[in-house]
């Protein structure tokens, strides 16, 4: 029986330029996920899935990327990856207005796929996608996101297989963060860890502090650049910690107590980075309250850009649900517009 390949962090050092925007990422983030959970509290969005202190997991995972050729498949939880990765966070937080069916961000454009519902619905997509680029002789590298509960699915095993034996290049990027909804990971995952799986089907793999965003950028930089090199799939597993609710529609309080998140979240991942940067001289007071500024900003914009948006026309599920509409949909969509000019 065969071993999975060594991986190592990727040994560079990061710049104090790339520690500061780093740090200025995940600000954003932590104020635009607060800001929207008080939107959906105040009827602007109809529901959220937060990520508080998950922030490092998700930034450091996108920063270590390229997207201009580099593609990521995220859940329904992954706004630190859309903004880390410049997408148009107005465009990104309309999907949670349910106004448009798979977002107003352009997939093609800022190679991120459209939000994924279903648990672990995107890691065959990212293993198709990847395995794509391998045909065609280029070196871009899918990330599929997916959490401690979803690695139960059986889509994740398929997918782990796949990936291994077409030499997908493919990240797997496992975010520990300790519960499956309301099921602790304990009760969720056989072992504890998603990285152990990865000898299994001969995939290198790395478990990392996922509240460390050095540490998450190394690792992920040493799996793209694993994929990138030809040799197939890793694994990336961020131990990290959902410090809040599961979704807008969640209750924590039912399954956990805050002595048990105060015990088990560990050090706040914003927290420590600042902390960290400011004790090296990497920031300074007026960065760390520029950043705040900047967050700020961002979140008025976008609060403001979600609001402003209008309902769709009916008439667009013609044209983008159907790619060749039959005669009869066809007429239906003529007859809509028609009686949609009267109204």
């Amino acid at each position: 029986m065969g071993t999975a390949p060594h991986l190592a962090p990727d040994a560079a050092e990061l710049s104090p330029e790339e520690l500061k925007a780093l740090h200025g990422l995940m600000v954003r983030v932590r104020h635009l996920d607060a800001s929207a959970i008080a939107w959906q509290r105040q009827g602007i969005i109809p529901g959220y899935a937060p990520e508080l202190g998950q922030e490092a997991a998700q930034v450091g995972s996108a920063y270590a990327l390229d997207f201009t050729r580099d593609f990521a498949f995220p859940t329904y939880r992954e706004m630190g990856v859309a903004l880390a990765a410049g997408v148009d966070m107005v465009k990104y937080m309309s999907t949670h207005k349910a106004t448009w069916h798979g977002g107003l961000y352009n997939p093609a454009e800022t190679h991120i796929a459209p939000i994924q519902a279903v648990v672990a619905g995107s890691v065959l997509h990212a293993v198709g996608w990847a395995h794509g680029q391998r045909l065609d002789g280029k070196d871009g590298v899918a990330i599929t996101y997916f959490g401690d509960g979803a690695s139960s699915q059986g889509d994740v095993h398929e997918a782990m297989n796949f990936a291994a034996v077409m030499n997908a290049p493919v990240v797997f990027f496992a975010q520990n963060n300790g519960w499956a909804i309301s099921v602790p990971t304990e009760r969720q995952v056989a072992g504890g860890s998603v990285a152990a799986r990865g000898a299994a089907y001969g995939i290198p793999a790395l478990q990392v502090d996922g509240n460390d965003v050095v540490a998450v950028v190394r690792a992920v930089r040493a799996a793209a650049a694993h994929g990138r090199a030809g040799k197939g799939p890793a694994i990336v597993e961020a131990m990290t910690y959902r410090r809040g609710p599961h979704s807008t529609s969640d209750d924590p309080g039912r399954y956990r107590t805050l002595e048990d998140e105060r015990r088990d979240a560990g050090e706040d991942p914003v927290a420590r980075l600042e902390s960290r940067l400011l004790a090296e001289g990497v920031l300074t007071p007026g960065d760390v309250a520029a950043a705040k500024t900047a967050a700020a900003e961002l979140e008025e914009r976008v609060r403001l850009g979600v609001q402003e948006l209008g309902p769709r026309p009916g008439s667009e599920m013609f044209d983008f649900v159907f790619q060749q509409p039959t005669a009869a949909l066809k007429g239906q969509a003529a007859n809509w517009r028609e009686e949609s000019e009267h109204v």
